[in-house]
């Protein structure tokens, strides 16, 4: 099987257990890991909880950036090692700047990390990338967007910048064989509701961040993508500065699919991360 088979799956949702934060009151701290130095160290509380996750394939053309917070798109790429940096930033970003202004319609996007994970130790230590993230969260706050946006930018060009609307915008998908083990289960945004953020602080080297960790709600309206291909990405929303109604935050976590095959291929993927700007001169 290639990285481009997607596998059929005939299931219309499997049941399976997410990793929710609980509201103890107490802000919740995580220290990131350091590749081969030191592992993530986090404080506060979490519980698993039983929920149901639908197959979003069926209905994938409904999605839209603006009311669930995300779309599935299939998406070809011309990369060949998703491992070389080098051909990361040369071919893959200039193809995410595109994809994001046409998802979006975003004036300008701003390409500003990604990460590389694999849920297999042996790849992780070769290739020195991070483990699928098993835990419900938002990459991004109202606090931390917008320091994002002054962290990386100039002082002057971002505050001009921060006058319009903007978003982050991440973009995800498999960099090898399908995704059977450890998919992406992602949140329709109008079932998560403010009071279930729990602003969680993050501390790098060099930096403090911030996130949303997802407090628990039978509300929320979980979808995945079976058997994801190399050559299929999710687009979601991790903070939108408007707020006229729309989406802003889109709750995600990896998950254990109780219906992957024994054999099936240890999960490799890549998440992008990005600004984009709607009211900014086109780059």
């Amino acid at each position: 099987m290639t990285g481009t088979q997607a596998v059929e799956a005939p299931r219309d949702a499997v049941e399976a257990v997410l990793n929710y934060a609980v509201d103890t009151g107490e802000k919740p701290v995580t220290h990131t890991a350091v590749l081969n130095t030191t592992p993530a160290l986090r404080t506060g509380k979490r519980e698993a909880r039983r929920a149901m996750i639908h197959n979003g394939r069926p209905m994938a053309d409904e999605f839209t950036m603006d009311r669930e917070g995300f779309v599935f798109v299939r998406h070809e790429t011309r990369v060949s090692d998703f491992y070389d940096e080098d051909e990361l930033r040369a071919v893959y970003y200039p193809e995410i700047d595109a994809l994001v202004k046409q998802e979006t319609g975003a004036s300008r996007v701003v390409i500003f990390d990604h990460t590389l994970r694999a849920q297999d130790e042996g790849i992780r230590s070769q290739r020195q990338v991070r483990e699928p993230n098993r835990s419900v969260h938002n990459d991004y706050t109202e606090w931390s967007a917008p320091k994002r946006v002054r962290d990386l930018l100039p002082a002057d060009e971002a505050e001009a910048l921060l006058q319009g609307r903007f978003a982050i915008i991440q973009v995800w998908r498999p960099t090898r064989n399908p995704v059977r083990t450890n998919p992406l289960a992602i949140a329709d945004a109008r079932s998560l509701r403010a009071e279930e953020l729990i602003p969680s602080q993050r501390s790098y080297p060099g930096r403090i961040g911030e996130t949303y960790q997802i407090k628990y709600s039978p509300e929320h309206r979980w979808f995945y993508f079976p058997a994801m291909a190399r050559n299929e990405a999710i687009v979601f929303k991790v903070f939108d500065s408007e707020k006229d109604g729309r989406a802003r935050f889109t709750a995600h976590s990896s998950f254990d699919d109780p219906t992957c095959p024994p054999d099936a291929p240890a999960r490799e993927s890549i998440e992008v991360r990005t600004l984009a700007f709607f009211d900014a001169p086109a780059s």
